[in-house]
C-alpha cells in the first residue's frame, strides 16, 4: 500500500511541532491521546555464497514511526508508517505497514479491523522483535504474513484464543483486496507460568487461481528463566503461495528451529539452529536448507543496540553453502 513520501513527511513534522508538549517516556507522547514510537536500522553485511562472486553492502534499512491514538472510550486506532529499501529492485518505498483499530468489548476480549500482521511465527517481522540479525527466512511458508480483515481475540493470564478473518493468508506485502477468497487463522496460547509460553496456529484459505485449499500450521514454545530465554518452534504446511511458486501445485512444506539466548548487564548472545524443505506433488525435495547462527549483542542504552551475527547457511539440493556476517545499529524511540 503505497503513499505519498512528502505528504507522510509533512504529516508526521506537522504532528511534531504542532503539539505543545512532548515527553519522551515509552516512545514520545504528542499529547494525552497520541503516542509515537518506530525505529531506525542501519546495517552492514557481507555474504559469500559457494559458486558466486561475493558480496557485501551497507544501508538504512528501514525507518518507522508507529503512531498510537486512544479515544475517550474503548476504542485505539494504530497506524504504522514505513520506509524501506528492499534490495529487491523495486527501489525505496514509503508504506502504510499496518492500519487498524481496536474496540475492547470487554477487559478480556477484544476485537480488531483493518491492515494487520498475523499472531503467528515466534519470529517477527520487525528488526525490533528478533533475537539476532536475521530471520530465518521461511517465514512466507509457514507464517501468516499481513493480513487485511477482522480479528477477535480473548486472553486471560494463563489462556488467549483468536480467529481472525482476512483477504488472503502468507501474503507477505499484504496488499490482497480480494475478500473473495477468505481465509481463516486461529491461535490457541497457554501460559501456565511466566516462564513457559506455548503457542499453536491453525490457518487456511483457497489458493489463488486454483481449486486447491492452502493450509498453514505453526507451533511454537519458549521458556525463560533467570538469563536464558529458549525457543523450539514447528511448522508445516500444504499450498503455501511462496512454496507453489516453488514446486506447483500441491506443495508441501516443514521446518523448525531451536534457538537459545542468554543475556546478562547489556550483553547478550543468541544461537540458533533452523531448517526447512520444500516438497513437489509427487514427493521430490526441491529446497533443503538448513543454517546455524550466532549472534552477540550490546545495548548502549535504551535507545541503541548493536547486533552482530556470523551465520553459515546450507542448501543440499543445489549443494550451495553461503557464509554472511552482518551488524546492525537499531535504534529505538
Amino acid at each position: 500500500m503505497k503513499v505519498n513520501k512528502k505528504a507522510v513527511c509533512l504529516i508526521v513534522t506537522t504532528a511534531l511541532f504542532t503539539t505543545p508538549s512532548v515527553v519522551a517516556s515509552d516512545g514520545t507522547h504528542l499529547s494525552d491521546n497520541i503516542n509515537v514510537t518506530g525505529f531506525i536500522d542501519m546495517n552492514w553485511s557481507y555474504i559469500d555464497t559457494s559458486g558466486t562472486e561475493s558480496d557485501q553492502s551497507f544501508a538504512v534499512d528501514q525507518v518507522e514511526f508507529n503512531v498510537l491514538y486512544h479515544f475517550e472510550d474503548k476504542l485505539k486506532a494504530h497506524v504504522d508508517l514505513e520506509y524501506q529499501d528492499d534490495g529487491d529492485g523495486n527501489g525505496e518505498e514509503v508504506d502504510v505497514e499496518q492500519a487498524f483499530i481496536t474496540y475492547d468489548v470487554s477487559n478480556d476480549f477484544t476485537v480488531k479491523l483493518g491492515r494487520f500482521l498475523s499472531y503467528s511465527g515466534w519470529e517477527t517481522e520487525e528488526p525490533t522483535g528478533l533475537y539476532q540479525y536475521s530471520g530465518t527466512g521461511y517465514g512466507a511458508y509457514f507464517y501468516g504474513g499481513y493480513q487485511q480483515g477482522i480479528s477477535g481475540k480473548y486472553t486471560t493470564d494463563i489462556f488467549a484464543a483468536a480467529v481472525s478473518i482476512v483477504n488472503d493468508l502468507g501474503d507477505v506485502s499484504g496488499e490482497n483486496r480480494d475478500a473473495g477468497n477468505k481465509g481463516i487463522e486461529t491461535m490457541l496460547a497457554f501460559m501456565p507460568t511466566e516462564q513457559i509460553t506455548i503457542k499453536g496456529f491453525y490457518m487456511t484459505d483457497e489458493l489463488e487461481g486454483s481449486d486447491e485449499t492452502t493450509h498453514l500450521m505453526n507451533i511454537w514454545g519458549s521458556y525463560a528463566i533467570d538469563d536464558f530465554t529458549f525457543a523450539v518452534e514447528y511448522n508445516d504446511s500444504e499450498n503455501a503461495p511462496a512454496a507453489v511458486a516453488i514446486a506447483g501445485i500441491n506443495a508441501e512444506a516443514n521446518g523448525y528451529l531451536l534457538m537459545g539466548n542468554y543475556a546478562i548487564n547489556n550483553w547478550g548472545f543468541t544461537l540458533r539452529y533452523h531448517a526447512y524443505e520444500i516438497e513437489n506433488s509427487v514427493g521430490n525435495t526441491l529446497v533443503e536448507s538448513s543454517g546455524i547462527t550466532f549472534s552477540p549483542n550490546y545495548k548502549f542504552n535504551d535507545n541503541l543496540l548493536m547486533v552482530f551475527e556470523y551465520r553459515t547457511d546450507s542448501e543440499d539440493v543445489g549443494d550451495t553453502d553461503t557464509d554472511s556476517v552482518a551488524l546492525r545499529a537499531l535504534v529505538t524511540f
